[in-house]
């Protein structure tokens, strides 16, 4: 990778990869695509250039790649997945219409591209414990529809076209640099947010109901590896199951009281939400991508935790 373009740079996952990959790759160009309503602010403007990327315009995504000379392209445009549900031909558009035309310019221009995938990808009927790289994938929602989609089209045109496409499974991810965005896995986020202000927290996942999550700079620098590991290794690309760790809400609110002993928590459960995470895996088994690539986390819950917490405490000036 030398010149990148990230559409979804004012995202979740977007604002913080693409600040990491100005870091390392800065003899290049880091572009931050964004559409209008979405602009970048602060050091995320004012550290490498932006412009207006709006993935259902494919003339846009090729003007980009030509005027930066781009090679690799990471798409982060998406709906989340209770926003999805509730937005379903929009989730639709963006995630399967857009893709495709990221994997067309790609094609046309010669770059590579990442399209992240998620734990949503699988269904109920997917094994919960130790879920493989290899299983059935049968989502009922419209977010694990589009996911999936989204990895056969991927693994497609490189099959068909030589396009190098890659891509991870996300975990839910935490983070304490954007908010919450409309995800299932977002309580485990909101949680510290609510702990480090001295704030009681309702839950909206009920107690026993475990899921992947991992924490953000984990996620970030499996993003930049997939992307760089050699490709003679690769068996698989679309879409490899990563994972750092799994807890269910009990456990980590008990985490955290550990170092905010008067947090409180009670529950209200958002049966949208939990129905979501109740037909997802509780556990992914991410041998493929340690096999292939040498992926490893570094953050476990107790780290993510001590971490979290003097990160928002300083955000809050508490």
């Amino acid at each position: 990778m030398k010149n990148i373009l990230i559409i979804g740079s004012t995202g979740q996952i977007g604002s913080e990869l693409t600040m990491k990959l100005r870091g390392i790759y800065k003899e290049g160009n880091v572009v931050a695509g964004y559409i209008p309503g979405a602009e970048p602010k602060g050091e995320l403007a004012e550290s490498g250039p932006s412009m207006i990327v709006d993935i259902t315009n494919a003339q846009q995504i090729a003007d980009a790649v030509k005027k930066y000379n781009v090679d690799t392209i990471y798409n982060l445009a998406a709906l989340l997945s209770a926003v999805a549900e509730a937005k379903p031909q929009l989730a639709w558009k963006i995630g399967i219409g857009g893709l495709m035309n990221v994997l067309e310019v790609s094609r046309e221009l010669r770059c590579a591209a990442f399209t992240p995938s998620s734990i949503g990808s699988f269904g109920s009927n997917s094994p919960k414990d130790g879920t493989p790289q290899d299983t059935i994938q049968q989502p009922k929602t419209m977010y694990g529809v589009t996911k999936v989609t989204g990895e056969l089209l991927s693994n497609y045109y490189f099959h068909k076209f030589g396009v190098d496409t890659r891509s991870v499974r996300f975990p839910g991810l935490i983070s304490y640099v954007t908010p919450p965005g409309g995800g299932t896995t977002d309580y485990a986020v909101d949680i510290y947010y609510y702990a480090a202000q001295g704030k009681k927290f309702t839950c909206p996942i009920q107690k026993g109901t475990f899921m992947d999550m991992m924490y953000m700079p984990d996620a970030l620098r499996a993003a930049i590896e997939i992307m760089e590991a050699d490709p003679t290794r690769l068996v698989h690309r679309n879409s490899f199951n990563i994972a750092s760790m799994s807890f269910d809400p009990e456990i980590i609110y008990k985490k955290i009281k550990e170092y905010v002993p008067d947090f409180e928590m009670t529950y209200e459960v958002d049966p949208l939400r939990q129905s979501i995470a109740e037909s997802w895996p509780n556990r992914l088994d991410d041998t493929c991508a340690r096999e292939e690539w040498d992926w490893k986390p570094e953050y476990g819950l107790d780290e993510m935790t001590k971490d979290m917490l003097a990160k928002l405490k300083i955000k809050f000036g508490k």
